[in-house]
């Protein structure tokens, strides 16, 4: 033990000069000389993770290299914080290929590191960790200018809750790397003995490919980046045709947040149902050159995947319309040709008739024998003959549909109504998508229609127990579930207990599934889930206020969602902007209480923004086809990547000249958004606490360290910097310098 203390006292006596973090850090003191730099920063070259996860064991190989720019020989101790909950089955490391022994901290001696280098270093960013163990190694000589590479392997056994597993990577660097990594990436192996299901990542943006029904490789990676949140992954197994899992967040005193992932099996065993497909293509003469060229290669790639037991209807409309068939036709070889030969006879002449096209499709799919109906309808223009006004055309579609057919719309270029496309889309549950002239239209159209090629069960409906009321569930609709495109539901309850059903139609007859779901009093699990379930849920507002006009109610709803959970876009930065200004000079919100009073030259950044707020209301041109786009992707995202839209728009210069981004202000934290105002960080609950406890502490004092002891939960918001105002339960906590 005393040699073990002498060890451990050396590696903390150095002089911390500074931290260089992938997912672990090498602290080094500072070089020798009287002109040497206080900090030099070890630059990462590259960061690689890779995963193999069997069943419940997860086995992890961390590779990373570090440089030394300096021109001197370092001396450094390697720290790597353990993934939280990790149970060590097995460890190993090897410095430039050569195997060394390293000592595992439990999670008290790994607080004592951290504390000293907050002490020492006075930089908090450490306390993200606290309460994990860590790795720790000595490592020597770093060459002057000169790489080192670590390499970690380490196993855990992961928690499983209702069959549904969580692997988590420590990848949070940003706050502890002084220049971007030159390149991330992060790549799991999921293999299990039962079939599965879930596969879901609510941090980052991955690629899923199955490889079968028991297998499949995740992938990650990015290039000149500063991660700033840790990778998780969630994954469920079962043996049903349609698995179905739920994860939770509910804290004390407040209703819940839900997530439901619906996963049809992924083996050939499913139960495919046959589907009548209608497609419309705009041949007016707009479509002339690549337009038109790149819709009819699409078109071929849909009529050659088709299933054996589909019906279809081919439809072009300019001036006027004509369908190929005048019915719904079998999906045969002989019918196909014909369609392959029609489709490559049409040219670009003439105006927009979409009614007259609508009205041959509706016809077409007039008589149904419980099929699921699909129509994709591809344009370039606006109506310009016959029924013109939007909201004529899609009352027509929705007096003939009764709920059955499905209407996705592609809209080519800028010169279109997006109105009309998007509300079309909103009263048949289908969905839209805009092609830009540099995009590739025909790989668009094919990805797309390869997700709806095969329906599993169509007008689907959800239904909790007795004792749980589910509401603002997002979709707002749910789509229909087709065989390899799980879908997502987020949602509010209170209440609790543990079922739910799955109810929907299959060959046109009622099916009805049901579960075992946990809905608890209380889940501190799933932080992620309130912040997704906003970001979806103001996606629908502003698609409410976007298309069928701006409402105070909505407008409020919107502003305080976005605030309270970091969902900064062009349009809620303005509303945000905007309500803080008005609270201010009416003495309703202390000044430096506010969120977004970062920005300098507020005025001209504030016009800016409500320039993309009106434009987002426009009914046509590129503004409008940009807001549709982005209110879209809202509406259905279900990781953080995907929360700020429009973020490359929201730049601007600090008091020092330097470019800064809105957007990278907020962290979530506990399931809210902290925003860094200058070199301050506030809590957005902050302002919705009326006549709260104040507690001022100064940083690194003995109160502040008291107060890590005594409010574990309170080292995430100390992570953030020296001076922090957040709130825990009825106490405002104010650290300063």
């Amino acid at each position: 033990m005393k040699a073990h203390k002498v060890v451990l006292a050396a590696a903390l006596g150095l002089l911390f000069a500074t931290a260089a973090l992938a997912d672990g850090m090498i602290v080094v003191p500072r070089p020798p000389g009287p002109t040497a730099p206080a900090a030099f920063p070890l630059a990462v070259r590259y960061h690689h993770v890779q995963v193999e996860v069997q069943d419940a064991v997860a086995r992890t190989r961390v590779t990373q290299e570090f440089f030394n720019p300096t021109s001197s020989r370092l001396e450094g101790t390697y720290i790597f914080p353990l993934p939280p909950g990790a149970v060590l089955s097995d460890f190993a490391m090897e410095i430039d290929g050569k195997m060394v022994e390293a000592e595992l901290l439990d999670a008290l001696k790994a607080r004592e590191i951290y504390e000293d280098i907050v002490r020492r270093m006075r930089d908090p960013a450490l306390l993200e960790y606290l309460g994990n163990g860590a790795f720790k190694v000595r490592i020597f000589p770093i060459e002057p200018h000169a790489g080192k590479k670590v390499v970690i392997r380490y196993a855990q056994v992961l928690s499983g809750d209702g069959g549904l597993y969580a692997y988590t990577y420590p990848l949070n660097t940003e706050k502890f790397s002084a220049a971007p990594l030159e390149e991330v990436s992060v790549k799991l192996t999921v293999q299990t003995t039962r079939p599965l299901k879930t596969l879901f990542c609510p941090t980052h943006e991955v690629e899923v490919r199955r490889k079968g029904d028991r297998s499949a490789t995740v992938g990650f990676e990015a290039a000149r980046v500063k991660p700033d949140r840790d990778f998780t992954l969630y994954f469920s197994t079962d043996d049903k045709s349609v698995g179905l899992s739920a994860l939770c967040h509910r804290m004390p005193g407040e209703d819940g947040y839900f997530l439901l992932t619906v996963t049809p099996a992924f083996d050939a065993g499913v139960r495919v149902q046959p589907k009548d497909v209608t497609f419309v293509l705009d041949t007016s003469g707009s479509m002339a050159g690549d337009k038109l060229a790149q819709a009819k290669r699409a078109l071929g790639f849909c009529l050659d995947n088709l299933n054996a037991e589909d019906r279809f209807e081919v439809v072009r409309f300019s001036t006027e319309a004509e369908a190929l068939f005048g019915r719904l036709a079998p999906a045969g070889a002989e019918n196909r040709a014909r369609a392959k030969s029609f489709v490559a006879g049409l040219n670009p002449i003439g105006g927009t008739n979409a009614e007259e096209a609508l009205a041959l499709a509706l016809k077409a799919n007039a008589v149904s024998d419980g099929r699921p109906q699909v129509l994709l309808f591809i344009t370039d223009g606006k109506p310009t003959i016959g029924e013109t006004g939007e909201e004529a055309l899609v009352k027509k579609v929705q007096g003939a549909n009764a709920r059955r057919l499905r209407v996705f719309t592609f809209g080519i270029g800028d010169d279109l109504n997006t109105h009309f496309l998007d509300r079309l889309t909103e009263a048949t549950r289908g969905a839209r998508a805009y092609v830009g002239d540099k995009e590739d239209m025909e790989v668009k159209i094919s990805a797309f229609y390869e997700k709806i090629k095969s329906p599993v069960l169509v007008d689907l409906r959800l239904s909790f127990g007795p004792w749980v009321k589910a509401y603002q569930l997002y979709p707002k609709e749910l789509p229909d579930l087709f065989h390899g495109s799980p879908l997502t539901v987020f949602g509010r309850y209170n209440g609790s207990g543990g079922s739910v059903t799955l109810e929907g139609t299959l060959d046109g007859k009622p099916v009805s599934l049901p579960y075992t779901a946990d809905f608890p009093a209380r889940a501190e699990g799933g932080a992620f889930l309130p912040a997704l379930w906003a970001a979806q849920r103001v996606g629908y507002l502003l698609d409410q206020i976007r298309l069928h006009g701006q409402e105070k109610e909505l407008v409020d709803e919107v502003t305080a969602l976005a605030r309270r959970f970091g969902i900064i876009t062009p349009y809620t930065s303005y509303l945000i902007l905007e309500d803080e200004r008005a609270r201010v000079a009416g003495g309703d919100l202390p000044r430096e209480n506010q969120t977004l009073n970062a920005v300098p030259s507020g005025a001209g950044f504030t016009a800016q923004m409500k320039g993309e707020y009106d434009a987002m209301r426009g009914k046509a041109g590129a503004p409008s086809i940009q807001a549709s786009k982005e209110v879209e992707a809202l509406k259905n995202a279900v990781n953080f990547a995907q929360m700020n839209q429009g973020a490359d728009r929201l730049q601007y210069k600090d008091e020092k000249g330097q470019t800064q981004n809105l957007a990278a202000q907020a962290r979530n934290i506990q399931g809210r958004a902290v925003y860094q105002v200058g070199s301050n960080w506030i809590d957005s609950n902050v302002q919705n606490m009326k006549n709260p406890k104040a507690n001022r502490l100064q940083f690194a004092s003995a109160a502040y360290f008291k107060l890590l002891e005594e409010r574990p939960d309170a080292a995430q918001f100390l992570a953030l910097g020296r001076n922090v105002r957040f709130a825990l339960g009825d106490v405002v906590y104010e650290i300063y310098e």
